[in-house]
């Protein structure tokens, strides 16, 4: 499927967010580990929480589906080994929580997925478990999936670097109340992306599990102990909402996005900041925020160690600003469904954008044109591409419908708000 999308001068309206990604796999996962029976309302159903969703059935867990709410019949962290491998598809999330998760069933899990998800390294979550006690390992030998788990999980010391994945910190602390043993973990070296650690703990501690965290020493402390099911809402997606943010900033815009909050733990709520510099006027109130664009925007530099997975919407943003958008700190950006700060670099200069591709982020200087520019699978290049072509008119994406991984009625929120965008 394409997406053909023409130049548009003004949106508005109100839109509520889609909900969380990271907090749907989250609640999904945790709740499948309580006691008892969870409702999860307002969940995200899109192709990488499914796949949290049926990894977890796989492990034993009753989870039935409805349209606005999930009901899930916890195990209590008494998990099945699954008759089969798991097919994670593409989702990175459920691979690196799983893998720890996995190691609270009886016998061997094998996680996999599509092409790209086996390209994901994960060497270091396998060693840090293996201090742990657990016996977790890459089936090819190069730390790649698929990744083979062995149920026991003993507890005790280990480190992590805090510099690779926040996602390898949140699959450790997720399983440890399970341990057989209390579990320290000691984060080695920066901490980048500790706001969707943030999301991790607060979630957990919905749950009724209760952790230390000493910020001086960096490190965790987890004491055996039990999930608790509760009913729980899912909250608005920072990540998600940023393409509408974006377009009502960069366009003659005034838009509302609400069940997005002031005091959101999400790392993307930066989008708002961004924004704000580049030169649109943003509204905050406690559950909703209101973006104001005057059709022009300016070129920042913007540090997004917290927050990687704005990289392609700040990207679309510099290339249609005035001046020049620096991009920073964000090299794990490079280790997602794509590398994208390659992805991005290369599908900009497509459309005339004078693009510099450094080891840890992007110079762009503001100038883009349209053009033909493809997807390469990844949902939030799709998504922020779409922004520059509502300012310059006759932009196609290839391979386009990705979106769905994380905001399946994309191109109908974005054509409710007045965008010339086409499905093709």
């Amino acid at each position: 499927m394409e997406l053909e999308i023409q130049k548009t001068d003004k949106i508005e309206g109100v839109i509520k967010a889609p909900p969380s990604k990271s907090y749907t796999h989250r609640a999904i996962i945790i709740s499948s580990l309580a006691e008892g029976k969870s409702i999860l309302n307002d969940p995200l159903y899109s192709e990488d929480t499914l796949a949290s969703l049926n990894a977890c059935r796989a492990l034993g867990c009753e989870i039935k589906k409805e349209n606005d709410r999930c009901i899930v019949n916890g195990t209590g962290g008494v998990l099945e080994t699954p008759e089969d491998v798991v097919d994670l598809k593409n989702s990175g999330t459920t691979l690196r929580i799983m893998t720890s998760v996995s190691a609270l069933a009886s016998n061997y899990t094998v996680l996999t997925g599509d092409s790209s998800l086996r390209t994901r390294p994960m060497q270091d979550l396998l060693d840090a478990l293996k201090n742990l006690g657990v016996t977790a390992f890459s089936s090819r030998g190069n730390g790649k999936p698929p990744i083979c788990i062995k149920g026991g999980f003993k507890g005790g010391k280990t480190g992590i670097k805090g510099d690779v994945s926040s996602q390898f910190i949140s699959s450790l602390l997720i399983a440890s109340p399970y341990a057989q043993n209390s579990v320290d973990i000691n984060v080695d070296g920066d901490f980048i992306s500790k706001p969707y650690v943030d999301m991790t703990t607060d979630i957990m501690e919905k749950f009724g599990v209760s952790l230390d965290y000493n910020k001086k020493q960096g490190s965790f402390h987890i004491d055996p102990q039990t999930y608790k099911s509760r009913d729980y809402t899912v909250e608005g997606d920072y990540s998600s909402v940023s393409y509408i943010i974006g377009a009502a900033a960069a366009l003659n815009g005034k838009v509302t996005v609400r069940n997005v909050f002031k005091d959101s733990k999400q790392g993307d709520k930066q989008i708002l900041d961004i924004v704000k510099d580049m030169g649109a006027e943003v509204k905050v109130k406690k559950d909703e925020v209101t973006i104001i664009g005057q059709g022009e925007l300016n070129g920042t530099h913007v540090n997004l160690e917290n927050a990687p997975d704005l990289l392609p919407t700040v990207a679309a943003l510099g290339a249609v600003s005035n001046g020049v958008t620096t991009i920073g700190n964000v090299e794990h950006a490079r280790f997602k469904e794509t590398d994208r700060i390659h992805t991005c670099a290369l599908e900009l200069s497509k459309l005339g954008v004078k693009v510099t591709e450094k080891k840890d982020g992007l110079v762009i200087k503001g100038g883009a044109k349209g053009g033909i520019v493809k997807s390469h699978g990844d949902h939030r290049l799709v998504m922020a591409l779409s922004l520059v072509g509502l300012k310059t008119g006759g932009l196609t994406i290839e391979n386009a419908s990705v979106y769905d991984v994380s905001f399946p009625n994309f191109p109908e929120a974005m054509k409710r708000l007045g965008c010339n965008i086409k499905t093709k």
